[in-house]
């Protein structure tokens, strides 16, 4: 409901992605020990493999092994040049985000899913991604979309309560 899901792979094998509008109850150093007196928010990025962390980032100079899913986001890469540079203070954090889990659909289910009308469809930005307020995304994707989807950002959950 009102979920955000950045696609970051979507080929005929299946798609992933990471939902980018649902923070996660535990911020990063409570989940790795590295992390120590660094409170990084940690988004739900999805119910797929919920013991695994993974990060966007716009970093490909200085974190090896990154993939670009779109121009200047980058997938994963090289997780100890990321601990290290977090704890130097060499990352703006505005410009990374970490997952625990990812969204993921089997062959042919997101675009089953699509055609049922399931889901609406934004191009993705870096500003949608690295969004400072992410209760914000949401609407903010609407409002790309303009018209009579930007009139749902005022819209109740459940219509049937206005």
């Amino acid at each position: 409901m009102r979920t955000v899901v950045f696609i970051c792979e979507h080929q005929e094998e299946g798609t992933f992605g990471f939902v980018l509008n649902k923070k996660y109850e535990q911020t990063l150093d409570e989940l790795i020990n590295n992390f120590d007196g660094f409170s990084i928010p940690v988004y739900y990025g999805g119910p797929v493999q919920g013991d695994t962390i993974h990060f966007l980032h716009q970093y490909p100079d200085m974190i090896p092994g990154g993939q670009e899913v779109m121009k200047g986001v980058f997938w994963g890469g090289d997780f100890e040049m990321v601990t290290k540079l977090v704890q130097n203070n060499e990352v703006d954090m505005n410009k990374i985000r970490f997952f625990i889990g990812y969204s993921g659909w089997s062959s042919g289910q997101l675009n089953d899913e699509l055609t049922e009308k399931t889901w609406l469809t934004v191009g993705g930005t870096r500003k949608l991604v690295f969004h400072p307020h992410a209760e914000e995304v949401w609407k903010d994707s609407l409002k790309h979309l303009g018209g009579d989807y930007e009139m749902m950002i005022n819209f109740p959950i459940d219509p049937q309560l206005n």
